[in-house]
This record gives structure tokens, sequence and C-alpha cells, in this order.
């Protein structure tokens, strides 16, 4: 772990680390309040981090308990490499780890990376109930897994689940959570029209929350639409 810290800190740049604290939005009050950035970019990381997928957990939760961003995002780049070669137990402990450093787990880059490729991958063939009740929870970053891990599986054209958590979610204040429902419901768009020619279930959904959904996740949710249909939609809410 020591070797990957020190290549991290070789790549690191004062410029970058700036710019990422503005648009990470660390300042008091913001949601990434006291996130501390060093400076390197995410193509970087991952190349880094393909060098050392053997760490052990006792490792990875050093990372995960770091101030740093850019060590809890390696940490989570590396379980995400781990679990795509891992076998069926040492998954759930992967899975196990994960939901257990869901506070660790804060920013949206950090989920992004993750949730899906971690969370939605193990769920595929199981039960699922887990994912409606963090969408109850009442923390932002565990209620943002939940939908985004969702996208696994969009990827393999199963959207009711996505459907269910935005409903759950659709009440929330917060502009993060408004974002990821409207970013799935757009997955689930573009997989429709890709397969079927029609978006019926995107439309659908939207017609029915219309009066629920927040401005910015229809916004999302229609922005590959035509004109015609955007307009439609924006003149509904």
């Amino acid at each position: 772990m020591n070797e990957l810290i020190s290549e991290l800190q070789a790549i690191a740049t004062p410029e970058r680390a700036k710019a990422s604290a503005l648009f990470f939005k660390t300042g008091k009050g913001q949601y990434g309040e006291g996130d501390i950035f060093i400076g390197i970019s995410n193509p970087d990381l991952r190349a880094i981090c393909k060098k050392y997928n053997s760490l052990s957990f006792d490792d990875l939760q050093t990372l995960l308990n770091d101030p740093i961003h850019e060590y809890r995002m390696a940490a989570l780049m590396i379980l995400v490499n781990q679990m795509k070669k891992a076998k069926a137990e040492t998954q759930k402990n992967i899975y196990d780890f994960y939901l257990k450093n869901t506070q660790q787990i804060n920013n949206w880059d950090l989920v992004d990376t993750s949730a899906h490729a971690i969370v939605g991958y193990y769920l595929f063939d199981k039960d699922r109930q887990i994912l409606y009740d963090m969408a109850r929870t009442d923390h932002l970053w565990t209620q943002r897994i939940a939908i985004i891990a969702s996208w696994y599986f969009i990827n393999k054209k199963q959207y009711e689940d996505t459907f269910r958590i935005a409903e759950i979610l659709l009440p929330h204040k917060h502009d993060l959570i408004h974002k990821a429902i409207g970013w799935m419901l757009r997955e689930i768009w573009k997989r429709e029209v890709k397969n079927n020619k029609e978006a019926k279930q995107v439309e659908q959904f939207l017609e029915k929350n219309i009066s629920l959904i927040p401005r910015t996740a229809l916004r999302y949710a229609i922005e590959k639409m035509t004109e015609e249909r955007r307009k439609y939609f924006m003149q509904l809410k």
C-alpha cells in the first residue's frame, strides 16, 4: 500500500487539486465539505490502481478511512477490479465490505465509479430488497448508491427496480439525487430506443410522475429525446 501512495503522491498536482476541490463542492456547508484532494486525474489513478489489485481488505480499509479523496477512489477502483475476477465467496466479501463503508463512499464520483460494478453486479441474481431499504435511509450517499446500483440491471435490460427506486426518491430535496434519477431514466431510454425503436416505459413513467419529478431529474431524463418530446414533457411540468 505504501508503494501505491508513493506513486499517487508523485503525480499529484496542486493545480488539479484546487480545481477538484471547487468542482466537488468542498466548501463549508456544501455536500463535499472537508474533502481533501491532492490532484490526480481518474485515468492516471485507474492506470496505477491496476498494479495493486491484490491489496488486502485491511489495506483498502486504511485507504477508505483516509481524508484524501483520491486514496478513497483508489480503494474503490481496486475493489471493482477485484470484483470482476473474484469467485462467489470473495464477491460476497467484497460486497459486504463495500456496504460496511458507505460512510466513506462520500462523494458522487466515488458512488458512480463503484455502486453498479459492486452492489448492482452482486445483486443481479439475488434479492434486491436491500436497495429499497437503502433508498429509504436519510443518508445521501447510501441513497445515491441505491439508484446507481441499478445501472447494472439497466445494462442487462432490466428496468423495474430503477423505476421503483426512483419513485421512492422523487420527493428527495438534494439535486445529486435528482441528477441520479434523471441519469438512470435516460440510460433506460437510450436502451429502449436502441432495442425497440421506442421508449414507452420511460415516457409512461414521466407522465405518471410528472407532478412529483424534480425539474433537474426531468431535464436529465429527456436530454436525448427529440426537441418535440422535450418540449412536450417540459410543458407538462
